[in-house]
């Protein structure tokens, strides 16, 4: 089914069409493929570049598209709704093009914004470590002043495209404690960084994601992002809109998931009639449209907030977790309606539910989006 949307103009009406027209032809005639032998797809994220989709929500001086958080997101979901791996490597992508964009000074804007933002420079996000996830203070990887620059050392884990960005905003120690932390645009091929072996996913495995080693590697120091310390607070204002980006990832997800259910209980027949018209399984589907609506409303309005110049941290978390939680229990009741058949790899539901369980727990898990709620209802 496609989505009817209420867009803010004309332009974004068409930049949705183009969307739906390039995700049609490029992720959903190539998923299936990809994501059962976990291969990479080259020369995808290019084509994403070309048609303007990978710095969608940043300035037009600088080769972004200008586009407000609300029309950005909703290319997220039309992509997820094809091809979450990929959707959630873009939203990372814009995830890790921020610090620069929010933090940077004019000339590092003017040298490596526009690559990034055309896509010829993919991004990676580079905050958690093995030890350090949800507690992000806690990190150790360590940056230390040299006569050249910094050198970097230390491990980072669950990397969306690890071993495959071009770039990575990193998040080392420059020194201790919660404002010792600062933030590096660091290079992808820095003499002294390694990547180990993609990790063995329940889904997305057309995208890698890995640990980095950094073993006394040297950046420049002119890729430190901001001003020494600054590392905790550029991370957390960009990981508000990148929950914003998983929320419509998820969101596409579930609607994916809703469509293929739909479209089998209009043809499967039990009892001599199709099985959406029993109402166990009508009413079934009924409470997944409406999360999947419910889900949609939820990261729109917290994107028009963002858009507005208004606090949003709340109201991501609550996209965040709504849309999320709301995927996992879509694509789970998606595979109930398939029956036996949604067991089986012959059906794309099983797939979907395999990813939507990760959408609870990067990005912060939802544990964290309820303790950040609930420190916002305590103010």
């Amino acid at each position: 089914m496609t989505v009817e949307r209420l867009l803010p103009g004309q332009d974004a009406r068409d930049l949705i069409e183009l969307t739906r027209e390039i995700a049609d032809k490029e992720l959903a005639r190539r998923v299936d493929e990809h994501e059962r032998a976990e291969t990479y797809p080259e020369g995808l994220f290019a084509t994403l570049g070309s048609a303007g989709l990978l710095g969608l929500p940043y300035p037009e001086e600088y080769g972004g598209g200008g586009q407000p958080y609300e029309v950005y997101l909703q290319v997220i979901e039309e992509l997820a709704a094809r091809w979450a791996a990929v959707a959630v490597a873009v939203s990372v992508h814009t995830l890790a093009c921020y610090p620069l964009a929010a933090y940077g000074t004019p000339e590092q804007r003017a040298r490596l914004l526009p690559d990034m933002l055309a896509g010829r420079l993919i991004g990676g996000y580079s905050l958690s470590e093995p030890q350090a996830g949800s507690d992000a203070a806690a990190l150790t990887c360590r940056a230390d002043r040299t006569e050249g620059g910094y050198r970097i050392t230390g491990t980072k884990a669950w990397i969306t495209h690890g071993g495959r960005a071009d770039f990575y905003a990193l998040f080392a120690r420059t020194g201790p404690g919660p404002r010792g932390v600062s933030c590096f645009l660091a290079p992808g091929a820095a003499e002294g960084l390694t990547f180990g072996r993609p990790e063995e996913k329940m889904g997305l495995h057309a995208i890698p994601t890995t640990t980095a080693h950094w073993d006394g590697a040297l950046i420049e120091a002119d890729r430190l992002v901001g001003v020494e310390g600054q590392g905790l607070s550029i991370a957390f204002g960009a990981l508000d809109s990148g929950r914003l980006g998983i929320a419509a990832c998820a969101t596409g997800l579930a609607q994916a998931a809703l469509d293929e259910a739909v479209a089998y209980a209009k043809e499967r027949e039990t009892f001599g009639k199709k099985i959406i018209d029993h109402q166990g399984l009508g009413f079934l589907l009924a409470d997944m449209a409406a999360g999947v609506d419910a889900a949609r409303a939820t990261y729109i309005d917290a994107a028009r907030r963002r858009d507005a110049g208004l606090p949003y941290s709340r109201q991501a978390s609550v996209a965040k977790l709504v849309a999320t939680d709301t995927a996992m229990r879509v694509t789970t009741d998606a595979v109930q309606i398939f029956g036996g058949y949604g067991y089986t790899r012959e059906f794309r539901v099983e797939r979907y539910m395999r990813e939507a369980k990760i959408m609870q727990i990067f990005e912060g898990t939802n544990q964290i989006q309820r303790l950040v709620i609930s420190r916002h209802l305590a103010r």
